[in-house]
């Protein structure tokens, strides 16, 4: 396993193992960041609505000299634009700002809004992968009965428009690392083929002076944060 290794979707698609994530950087220096990253072997970037720098991200992919098809890109759907007429825009905004043909992975942020909405930002998320807009879809955030109601949502849609016709969960994402293991949401992935995508595997360097992630660095000669991304890898 390597940086380029890649997971193989249930859209079809693939995506990079380790991802390069731009919460809280600033606009101003997204773009720097991301072809520094870039440069040391990243083909992955995770932005969303929320965060406001997807524009630099998508400058950084334009000046970078890689071929668009071998990066992957993250959007998400941001709290306050859940349900359907509310998502449709924000998507649409993604694209006025970022000016990209295609989005590789959108998800909903976070479960808010209820279930009428949750279901509104579903359809319009399928609709615009129908539309060859955005390749993959998921969920960040969601707790197991969220997953569950969405996944009645999507037979659903299938009972209605067609077998394949409700879009499919490829991805979840959450904060994992051995402090959050969610084994509940990862057993619930993993026996439908989502793939578990993880943010903040690092604790956000909270956790680096525990006694037990201190011994392992020490005995294998690595840094806590190398133990970390190792831990994430490791699982999967």
């Amino acid at each position: 396993m390597n940086i380029n290794t890649k997971y193989k979707l249930l859209s079809s698609h693939s995506i990079p193992t380790l991802g390069y994530g731009v919460y809280q950087t600033p606009a101003s220096t997204t773009e720097s960041v991301v072809l520094h990253a870039f440069k040391q072997g990243y083909r992955h970037i995770d932005s969303a609505r929320v965060y406001r720098n997807e524009q630099p991200c998508a400058d950084a992919i334009r000046k970078s000299g890689i071929p668009r098809s071998e990066i992957f890109f993250t959007s998400k759907v941001p709290p306050r634009s859940m349900g359907y007429e509310a998502t449709k825009a924000a998507i649409e905004s993604s694209f006025t700002q970022t000016g990209l043909e295609y989005i590789d992975l959108y998800l909903i942020h976070a479960p808010y809004g209820g279930k009428v909405a949750r279901e509104g930002t579903w359809r319009a998320l399928v609709e615009a992968q129908k539309a060859g807009r955005v390749r993959s879809l998921g969920a960040s955030n969601y707790g197991v009965h969220h997953l569950e109601e969405l996944e009645a949502y999507i037979k659903e849609l299938e009972a209605r428009d067609g077998k394949g016709k409700g879009g499919e969960i490829s991805v979840g994402q959450w904060e994992l690392h051995p402090w959050l293991t969610r084994p509940d949401i990862v057993a619930w992935c993993r026996e439908r083929g989502v793939v578990v995508e993880a943010y903040c595997p690092l604790v956000r360097g909270e956790r680096f002076g525990e006694e037990s992630l201190q011994r392992l660095a020490k005995v294998y000669g690595k840094t806590p944060a190398q133990v970390l991304l190792r831990w994430s890898l490791q699982k999967g």
